[in-house]
C-alpha cells in the first residue's frame, strides 16, 4: 500500500458516521449499497448480521474497484439486527410494521446484535460480532401512539433509534451502548487498529 491509508465506509448512515467522527475518524468516502437483507429460512438473527455486513463490504470493495484511488483502501461495512428470541423483527418502513415491533418490545427484554466487517489493502478480512441485551419500560398506549406518531422509526431495525425519543423507553441495557445505536466503537477501533490503520491520526489538536 502506498501513500495515506484511506478509509472507505460501506454505509450512508448518519449515525455510524457521526459513531467514526466521535473516535476521530473521518471516512474517505461513503459507499452505501443496496443489498437484500431479507433473512434466510431459519437464519438467526447473529447468522443474519454477520452474513449483511460481509455482504455490504463485498459490494462496497467491488464499487471501490473502480476508483483506482481506491484500490488499497480499508472497507469497514456494519449491520445490526434486532430479535427477540429468535425472531427477527424488520427495518420498520411502515407505520403498522412499527407499531407492531414497539408493542413487541414494550416491557420485555431483547437483542441488538451488529456485526462489523472490515476488508483490508492486504485482502485480510476481519469480522466481530457484538451483542447486547435491552430492556424496554411497559409502554402505555399513549406513549406508544404519540411515539409512532414523531415518525423517528422509518428505516430502524426494531423500529426504534436508542439515541432518540425511543432511549426514555430503555430500562437497562447490558452490552455496548455503540453497538445499538449501530457501530460497536471498541470493536471496530481495535481491529482497524490491529491491521495497521492510523486511528489516532486525528486525535492531535481535535480538543
Amino acid at each position: 500500500m502506498t501513500g495515506t491509508a484511506k478509509l472507505l465506509l460501506a454505509s450512508g448512515s448518519p449515525r455510524r458516521l457521526q459513531l467514526l467522527a466521535q473516535a476521530g475518524l473521518e471516512p474517505d468516502s461513503l459507499l452505501p449499497t443496496s443489498v437484500d437483507e431479507t433473512p434466510l429460512k431459519n437464519e438467526l438473527p447473529r447468522s443474519l448480521a454477520k452474513r449483511l455486513a460481509r455482504s455490504k463490504a463485498d459490494a462496497a470493495r467491488a464499487m471501490a474497484a473502480r476508483t483506482p484511488e481506491f484500490a488499497d483502501a480499508y472497507i469497514l461495512a456494519a449491520d445490526t439486527v434486532v430479535a427477540v428470541g429468535r425472531r427477527i423483527l424488520p427495518k420498520a418502513e411502515f407505520h403498522d410494521q412499527a407499531a407492531e415491533c414497539i408493542r413487541l418490545l414494550s416491557g420485555r427484554s431483547h437483542r441488538v446484535y451488529t456485526a462489523v466487517c472490515l476488508l483490508t489493502p492486504k485482502g485480510s478480512v476481519r469480522q466481530r460480532l457484538v451483542e447486547s441485551k435491552v430492556r424496554f419500560k411497559r409502554l402505555g398506549r399513549q406513549e406508544i401512539d404519540t411515539y409512532l406518531g414523531s415518525g423517528e422509526w422509518r428505516d430502524k431495525a426494531g423500529g426504534y433509534a436508542i439515541q432518540g425519543l425511543a432511549g426514555t423507553f430503555v430500562v437497562k441495557l447490558v452490552g455496548s451502548y455503540t453497538s445499538v445505536v449501530g457501530l460497536p466503537l471498541y470493536e471496530t477501533i481495535a481491529m482497524l487498529d490491529g491491521e495497521g490503520f492510523p486511528v489516532r491520526k486525528g486525535w492531535l489538536g481535535s480538543a
